[in-house]
């Protein structure tokens, strides 16, 4: 970044800073997003984690150099944000099966064993899904059900693998997603299917789409923000529309 004639602030420095810069991945960016959305600065970013979803999202270089000269550019395009619990995420938050196999990875084991550590904590935390009863107001809707898992993405990619059709990350809107309580071997059916042909209309899968999503459940669960915990039910996902802009690639600025 130097080379690039970048001068690069301490924390404390009290000037106001023309773009923060994260070096990591999804859940270094989470703890800066409101600095950055406050601030009225661009994000830069230099993945280095595991699943990196908001760099596939936006077509961010992963090699380091290249990474470095996209942000001394200065091209942007600007994306929504999304909140719960006064916790910001770019991608997707969750409750249920997928919030436990996140309390179950460790960034040490993330950053020795990689995609390894994820799949190991996939396969023991399936082992303990039990379903929960979930009342979901959204776009109009009111519905109570049992799932297992509930997602409410802000962006069409999420999970590592899933890659959803009709959705897009600076839409203005949420898509909640809720896999209905059935056994584990339906729900990796239902989540194959999802990977290959996106979300709507396939059978034991609840879809919602809104500005805002309320999800009360009869017991408090856990929620996960990209990964990053973030408070329990019952809870209020809001969107925040072109909230913050990112640094990316100058052929990648126009809007999705």
């Amino acid at each position: 970044m130097r080379a690039a004639n970048v001068t690069i602030c301490e924390q404390d420095d009290p000037r106001r800073p023309d773009a923060i810069v994260v070096v990591g991945g999804d859940g270094s960016i989470v703890p800066v997003i409101p600095q950055a959305i406050a601030l009225g600065v661009p994000l830069g970013v230099v993945p280095s984690g595991t699943f990196n979803e908001l760099a596939r999202t936006l077509g961010l270089p992963f090699d380091i150099d290249a990474a470095c000269a996209t942000i001394a550019r200065g091209h942007t395009r600007t994306i929504d944000a999304a909140r719960v619990n006064g916790v910001y995420y770019l991608n997707e938050a969750s409750i249920g099966a997928s919030s436990r196999i996140t309390r179950l990875q460790h960034s040490e084991e993330k950053q020795r064993l990689g995609w390894g550590a994820v799949v190991a904590s996939i396969v023991f935390g399936l082992r303990y899904v039990r379903p929960l009863q979930a009342t979901i107001v959204c776009g109009g809707r009111t519905e109570t059900i049992r799932t297992v898992q509930i997602t409410v993405a802000n962006s069409n990619r999420f999970g590592g693998i899933i890659n959803v059709r009709n959705a897009a990350i600076d839409d203005g809107v949420l898509d909640c997603y809720a896999i209905e309580a059935g056994g584990i071997f339906p729900i990796v059916s239902l989540v194959a299917a999802v990977v290959r042909h996106g979300a709507a209309g396939l059978p034991g899968l609840r879809t919602y789409r809104g500005t805002s999503v309320r999800i009360v459940t009869g017991h408090p669960h856990r929620i996960a923000a990209d990964g990053e915990p973030a408070g329990a039910t019952p809870a209020v996902f809001e969107v925040l529309p072109k909230a913050l802009k990112i640094f990316v690639p100058r052929w990648l600025t126009a809007p999705y």
